[in-house]
């Protein structure tokens, strides 16, 4: 691996572990910023509706802004954004506005989503170039992120810091990641060539859309699957030790960070089982996992067991996103497109599906309701084949190759 493409590696890191950072310095402090604002548990609903309102239009606009800029421009954009966002919920809570809070959360949502997909798609392109699996490593970053952020907010909390000096510190931290990290990253990553129109290939001829191949409907189903079982427990997994095993918020709370350190050791061991059994066996493995952790919390009436079980769980859940990105890049022609379809078909689970799980548990209890993502991660087993791929050769890039990506960062 060359010089550049290590720093471009290195910078990849440095950008998953700021989002890491900045997502889990907002949950930490949700009840906090409630507080603050004085607002119900359904005016706070409204208030986090920015954040998911922010995220699927990010989402939604990340794939067509890459085509048409390249990753740099999309990462920088949404990063900032994410940033500025941050700012603006600092400032929300300290003139306690949560009009304000919500633009904040809409903006880091948006940010986040538009920066997320960028990102997984130059990171598949350094794992084409380089010859090299990258994607569990980076999010593993992104897990470390969280359980940092997570670390740094409970000790706040624990200190009493004001929940807005609190993000306000956490601004320039993420504002220098960022700036250490960005002008690693190559321009034009991404960017649809003019010469190749949308739609067919290098000669012209007509290519069918991404969404009408069936294998890569399949990796985003085995996506779906994994980022449920990853967003299901963010939202709802101190709760369902609190309400369904009769835990303390303390206990519930230490569950969920053995989840985060679970899912952050499975995202940084990956790579070491991927080398030597393939990305079948460690996606049917992880899976199976996955399921055997949740019907043990769901099933069993031993709070220890069930607690235990939830680190089964979380290295279930670690591997399924970033191993089938990597699949949907390597997958056919126009990789920008189906990592973009993918990684959309995974937020969009990540977003939606634990809202949904919320409706079905009030109806049936949190417990009993887990079964749903069971049975989707039961059927990410089944499908596992789906991210099976041929043998990853390192890309030599020639300089007179006009249709290699840029290896170097962009000029002023």
């Amino acid at each position: 691996m060359d010089q550049a493409v290590r720093r471009r590696r290195h910078a990849l890191f440095l950008l998953f572990l700021l989002a890491g950072i900045a997502m889990s310095s907002w949950v930490t402090r949700t009840p906090a910023i409630r507080d603050r604002l004085d607002v119900s548990t359904a005016q706070m609903g409204l208030v986090l509706f920015g954040l998911s309102l922010g995220s699927m239009v990010g989402i939604a606009l990340s794939g067509r802004l890459v085509s048409g800029f390249g990753t740099r421009r999309v990462i920088a954009w949404g990063t900032w954004l994410l940033i500025v966002g941050m700012a603006v919920i600092s400032v929300g809570s300290l003139v306690t506005s949560a009009a304000v809070v919500a633009a904040g959360l809409c903006a880091f949502g948006a940010g986040l989503g538009v920066g997320d997909v960028a990102v997984n798609i130059d990171g598949t392109d350094v794992e084409r170039i380089s010859g090299r699996t990258t994607l569990p490593a980076l999010h593993g970053f992104f897990s470390l992120g969280t359980v940092g952020g997570a670390g740094a907010g409970m000790a706040a909390t624990a200190a009493g810091v004001p929940v807005q000096w609190h993000l306000a510190a956490v601004v320039p931290l993420a504002a220098g990641l960022y700036l250490c990290s960005v002008r690693f990253i190559p321009a034009g990553t991404g960017r649809a060539l003019p010469e190749k129109p949308h739609g067919t290939d290098g000669g012209g001829r007509h290519r069918p859309a991404v969404w009408k191949d069936g294998k890569l409907l399949l990796i985003g189903a085995i996506v779906m699957a994994m980022a449920l079982a990853e967003g299901s427990a963010n939202d709802w997994l101190p709760l369902l030790m609190v309400d369904g095993h009769g835990m303390d918020a303390a206990s519930g709370s230490l569950v969920y960070a053995g989840f985060a350190a679970a899912m952050t050791l499975g995202r940084f061991s990956g790579t070491f089982f991927l080398n030597r059994f393939g990305s079948t066996a460690v996606v049917r493995a992880s899976a199976i996992s996955g399921a055997l952790g949740l019907l043990l919390v769901i099933v069993s009436d031993n709070a220890v067991l069930a607690g235990a079980s939830v680190l089964l769980w979380g290295l279930g859940a670690s591997l399924g996103f970033p191993l089938a990105l990597s699949a949907a890049g390597e997958s056919g022609p126009d990789p920008t497109a189906r990592v973009s379809l993918v990684a959309i078909i995974g937020y969009v689970a990540f977003l939606v599906g634990p809202p949904g799980l919320g409706f079905l548990g009030d109806h049936v209890g949190l417990r009993p309701a887990m079964l749903a993502v069971l049975a989707c991660v039961g059927c990410a087993a089944l499908l596992a084949p789906a991210v099976e791929t041929r043998p990853r050769v390192a890309a030599v890039v020639s300089p007179h190759d006009t249709d290699a990506p840029a290896t170097t960062p962009e000029g002023a």
